[in-house]
């Protein structure tokens, strides 16, 4: 069994997702109440080699690691074309022609692709920049090319309410020190954001579930970051910044099963069902 950090799905795309601790309850976490604006635009960032998967992404980019027969990547764009969303920038890096000849311009999936070249490794708070051309004026989608959840949240982050600026997704149960701990008020609105939390600090039950949505203001908050003490220029600490300046962030509970597909141990789970 994985220890209580890791999760796993049985299925996705459309099938029915089970994990290997159980069922997870399926609440709606906060529900909008304003007109909502749709969504058509996503960013994924798929540039990592992903070194935790070792020999795995020797070739390939842990993005393109196959769960159940299809590429991580794969899952995540159907999932968002299905939710409506129609035109996509792909950032890549390591290996990116395997994606590029996997993916083409999009077209065999009905959506339009684009891509971008992150040249450098210094941190997710940076890589966006990448995406402000394609973003133009439009609010937009951002996902982790490694992180899977069940598709059904796509269609309910993708009506984003007029009153909120970003949108954090979370769910509850892992471990804060191998990724975000999340912390929100009874009205799901953020306070604070803290990268792989050290023993002795506050701790949270919502743990950063790796699927955003942005309005273009996001970038103004990016412009400003100075590295981490990990040496990383972090987009939490952008959107920290964002909720700080008076903007509304909201965090959203994800409904069904989620994983972050981050090494083999995690890969095997996954394609044993």
């Amino acid at each position: 069994m994985l220890s209580a950090a890791c999760r796993t799905l049985r299925t996705f795309s459309h099938e029915r997702f089970a994990h290997v601790r159980g069922k997870l309850p399926r609440t709606a976490g906060w529900q909008p109440v304003l007109p909502n604006m749709k969504i058509d635009k996503a960013v994924v960032l798929a540039a990592g080699r992903g070194t935790r998967m070792r020999e795995l992404t020797a070739e390939v980019p842990k993005p393109m690691i196959e769960v159940r027969g299809k590429p991580v990547l794969q899952h995540i764009v159907e999932g968002l074309r299905d939710a409506g969303v129609r035109k996509f920038l792909v950032i890549v890096g390591y290996r990116a022609g395997t994606v590029q000849n996997f993916f083409g311009d999009g077209s065999r999936y009905n959506i339009a692709i684009h891509y971008a070249t992150q040249t450098v490794q210094d941190g997710t708070g940076r890589v966006i920049d990448l995406a402000r051309e394609f973003v133009g004026n439009s609010a937009f989608v951002l996902g982790y090319g490694d992180i899977l959840v069940d598709p059904a949240n796509y269609k309910r982050v993708v009506d984003l309410p007029e009153d909120v600026e970003a949108i954090i997704t979370v769910t509850r149960g892992e471990d804060g020190s191998k990724g975000g701990a999340v912390f929100l008020n009874d009205e799901m609105d953020l306070l604070d954001l803290r990268e792989k939390s050290q023993p002795g600090e506050a701790t949270s039950p919502w743990y950063n579930a790796g699927v955003y949505v942005f309005r273009p203001s996001i970038f103004e908050r990016t412009a400003k970051l100075q590295p981490s003490p990990r040496g990383e220029y972090e987009l939490t600490d952008a959107i920290r910044d964002l909720a700080r300046s008076g903007r509304r962030v909201k965090g959203f509970e994800l409904s069904g099963e989620w994983a972050d597909v981050r090494d083999p141990e995690i890969l095997a789970q996954l394609n044993s069902f």
